[in-house]
């Protein structure tokens, strides 16, 4: 019963001191502790076996319970002290609050008193200033009268006086007075309700009609349109008055300035009429030697009479050029017939002259016309004059022909004042367009002619293998023709003068490169089997001469030239020609033409040197492998293969020293051709011995060893082939290399003979594999067999593959292979 009592007692306990997470988590973070007893999860059964893990640490016992005793009694002591202190607490704490109630409600009173001293304090200063602010009002509105009734006063005063000077054509009192007037009324604008202040406005806008009335009047007194001569000298009273037009209406500023310079170059019409002999383009100098003497005159005499902003000099000049061009048009369409080449460039010439000494003395701010923006120079007039220039000087300055290679320079500033005259000749320059197609085409002939009679680049000279000087001349030309064209036009004249120079690369293409490229004949020369047994040298089977080899490596040069050119010439005539048009511009077509003759000369060169090994292939088929009875030297058609190569590789890449990359493809397109082909004739050189196979060995070891060193051969400076070049030189003949191992394998076993040629060769073809048994001689019934199991023992192709007879095999790395031939070598030197 005590027992249950106890247990029970326990279990209250438990719940007693069963905290929630939060709490625990407060009191570890308040009271942090690495005692076991003060963890949540305690377990009295888990701690027991912590201090007694054996049953010999059990000897301690006394020892431990004494020290839990102890802390216990330790623990007892310090709640019982808490305990204690905290019986006062409750009495002291209602004390506090109730304190602390007080005070609050003492605070409050004060607050109270305060915000009502405050408001009374307010209420006083509102009646303070109320009678300030009435003060203050009268006083904005005293001063806002006296302001306006001044202004009314200055207003009806200067309409008078407005009035009057008028009368009296006092223009310079007027310019000053009318521009006060006019600011002044401006205040008034909230006011022209009232009858007075609109009667004032009225008459201000009376007064400023009469003088733009009157001083149009004096103007055309004074520069009347047909009559009497102008006076020699600027007038006082209409410098004046063109003050006060600046302050008038803008169109009596406009119409003075129409006036004057309508009146101003009505004796350029008469002189340059479309009758007139001066009128014609062979004289277009003497227009603009007129128009030059007029503007100095102009400067010297009214110079000081318009308003330097109204820029009248640079406006005579603009409309001089707009009735220039349209006189040029009209008398073009008239005598169209007339018009020469030479004619429309020497005017167009002095045209675009003239034009760029506008440019210098005039910024061209009376084109665009924007109110009260001057753009014009600080600088004295006279000072910058160019027409005081002499005319030797103005056709000085001629741009020297630039090669096309050179770096760009940075773009010259745009002539606000370019094509303002010279636009009138854009329709007419079809003259000159077809002239250039004319000039050359005549080009084209005499270069086609040139090499006729000089004959092709001679080997062991400066031209053998350089690029031909008829492919310079052409674009030195073209580059002529480029920059003129875009001072003419740079709009649609620069695209049909594009179609002309692509016709013409068209045709430079075809009739002086591909049209003499040497032809290559059919003989295959007099090598005979007789002669590569007797190992005599024959060097008939070349095709091509050292001129014609020298001939194809100079157009190739050329053709890549001329393709570089045409890349460069094209960016040029896009920068030339006007932004809308530069898709029209397009030389793909031309550069593409320049690769196929590229193209075709390489093709040539390898089929010439590869023609030349053709008759020591033959020759090689033709051979008894079966009867050789030794392995000696290399066979007599290699040593016949090596001499054509050293005969003509060495020639090609000192003609190709300027165009290396081109060399490069010559020797891969080589390489290429020639391997297969050497493979096809080992596949005819049946039946083959085992020294007989060995001999091959050695003689495709041999060849091999001379095309991983065709790049460089001949030549004193060793080079290293490209890797590229590298790569399909080994990776060729090492497969002719595996189908002599493969031949020179026993087939017996069969089994043990098809998994080496899988492994060595990787080419699951079943013809390949036949040719491979021709090679051995096998009998057709031998072949049957192994044809089948040679099926049989393919790798499963991959789920996914089309099945094809063609399978992928890990081929040898080309370290693997190096190490067979080492082998093989050190075989053949056993034997030998």
């Amino acid at each position: 019963m005590m027992e249950e009592e106890e247990f029970e007692f326990a279990e209250d306990l438990e719940a007693i001191l069963h905290l929630t997470p939060e709490v625990q988590l407060a009191i570890e973070q308040v009271f942090p502790s690495q005692d076991p007893l003060d963890r949540a999860d305690f377990n009295a059964v888990e701690y027991i076996n912590t201090l007694f893990p054996t049953e010999q640490s059990l000897a301690n016992i006394d020892d431990v319970v004494n020290k839990i005793r102890l802390k216990i009694r330790r623990l007892d002591d310090n709640i019982r002290t808490v305990v204690r202190g905290q019986t006062n607490v409750g009495q002291d704490g209602r004390q506090a609050l109730e304190e602390a109630q007080i005070a609050i409600q003492q605070l409050f009173g004060k607050i109270k008193d305060i915000k009502d001293k405050a408001e009374k304090s307010e209420q006083m200063v509102k009646e303070i200033t109320r009678d300030i602010k009435q003060l203050d009002h009268a006083k904005r509105h005293l001063t806002t009268s006296i302001t306006t009734l001044n202004h009314l006063h200055m207003l009806a005063g200067g309409v008078d006086s407005l009035e009057a000077m008028t009368r009296k054509r006092q223009y310079g009192e007027v310019a000053n007075l009318l521009q006060g007037v006019v600011n002044v009324l401006e205040h008034f604008h909230k006011y022209m309700g009232i009858p007075q202040i609109r009667q004032l406005s009225e008459r201000v806008k009376a007064a400023q009609s009469e003088l733009g009335t009157q001083i149009l009047a004096d103007f055309e007194e004074a520069f009347p349109s047909q009559g009497s001569k102008r006076p020699g000298g600027p007038s006082n009273v209409l410098r004046d008055a063109c003050l006060v037009a600046n302050v008038l209406d803008p169109r009596i500023k406009q119409e003075i300035i129409k006036k004057f310079i309508r009146q101003h170059l009505s004796e350029y019409l008469v002189l340059f009429q479309e009758n007139q002999d001066v009128a014609w383009l062979d004289k277009i100098d003497r227009r603009y030697a007129w128009i030059k003497r007029q503007l100095l005159d102009y400067e010297e005499k009214y110079g000081r009479m318009f308003p330097e902003e109204w820029c009248m000099t640079e406006r005579i000049a603009v409309e001089f050029c707009h009735i220039t061009r349209a006189e040029l048009a009209k008398v073009m369409r008239t005598r169209a017939k007339e018009i020469e080449v030479k004619l429309l460039l020497f005017a167009i010439q002095r045209t675009t002259n003239f034009e760029g000494l506008l440019a210098k003395r005039f910024t061209g701010c009376t084109l665009t016309d924007i109110p009260g923006v001057r753009k014009r120079p600080d600088s004295p007039l006279d000072s910058t004059n160019p027409f005081l220039e002499d005319e030797a000087g103005e056709e000085a300055g001629t741009e020297k022909d630039e090669d096309l290679t050179k770096p760009k320079k940075p773009k010259a500033p745009d002539n606000p004042f370019h094509g303002i005259v010279s636009k009138c000749f854009e329709p007419h320059l079809y003259v000159y367009i077809e002239s250039q197609d004319k000039n050359l085409g005549e080009l084209i002939d005499r270069f086609v002619a040139d090499f006729r009679a000089q004959g092709p680049p001679k080997a062991g000279t400066e031209e053998g293998g350089a690029v031909l000087p008829s492919c310079a001349d052409l674009f030195v030309y073209y580059k002529k023709c480029m920059v003129q064209c875009s001072q003419l036009s740079t709009g649609e004249p620069m695209i049909a003068l594009t179609t002309i120079f692509q016709k013409f690369l068209r045709e430079y293409a075809w009739k002086i490169l591909s049209g003499n490229l040497p032809k290559s004949s059919t003989n295959s020369g007099g090598l005979t089997i007789s002669s590569l047994l007797k190992e005599k040298e024959v060097s008939e089977a070349a095709k091509f001469t050292v001129d014609e080899l020298c001939l194809i490596c100079s157009i190739l040069s050329t053709a890549e030239y001329c393709l570089a050119t045409t890349q460069q010439l094209e960016e040029k005539l896009k920068e030339k020609v006007d932004k809308v048009l530069v898709e029209r511009i397009n030389l793909t077509g031309e550069m593409d033409t320049f690769s196929t003759v590229i193209s075709n000369s390489i093709q040539l060169l390898v089929q010439d040197l590869d023609a030349a090994c053709d008759p020591a292939l033959t020759a090689m088929s033709k051979m008894p492998w079966q009867s050789v009875e030794h392995v000696g030297d290399q066979s007599p058609y290699v040593t016949s293969i090596i001499m054509h190569i050293k005969q003509n590789v060495p020639i090609i890449r000192d003609n190709l020293a300027s165009t290396r990359k081109y060399f490069t493809q010559f020797c891969i397109k080589f390489t290429n051709s020639f391997i297969p082909k050497f493979i096809n004739h080992l596949f005819r050189c049946k039946p083959i011995s085992m020294v007989g196979a060995e001999q091959l060995l050695l003689d495709t070891h041999s060849l091999k060893t001379v095309l991983l060193d065709l790049p460089s051969i001949g030549s004193q400076v060793l080079r290293k082939a490209p890797a590229s070049y590298t790569k399909i030189v080994v990776k060729g003949m090492t497969r002719a290399e595996m189908i002599l191992k493969v031949v020179m394998a026993p087939h017996e076993p069969p089994v043990v003979f098809v998994d080496n040629y899988i492994k060595l060769l990787a080419d699951g073809n079943p013809e390949t594999f036949q040719k491979i048994l021709e090679l051995k001689g096998l009998k057709r019934s031998e072949q049957s067999s192994m044809l089948e199991l040679f099926r049989q023992r393919l790798p499963t192709p991959p789920s996914g593959a089309d099945g094809g007879p063609s399978l992928s095999f890990s081929t040898p790395t080309p370290e693997q292979e190096s190490s067979r031939i080492r082998k093989l070598e050190k075989l053949i030197k056993k034997r030998l």
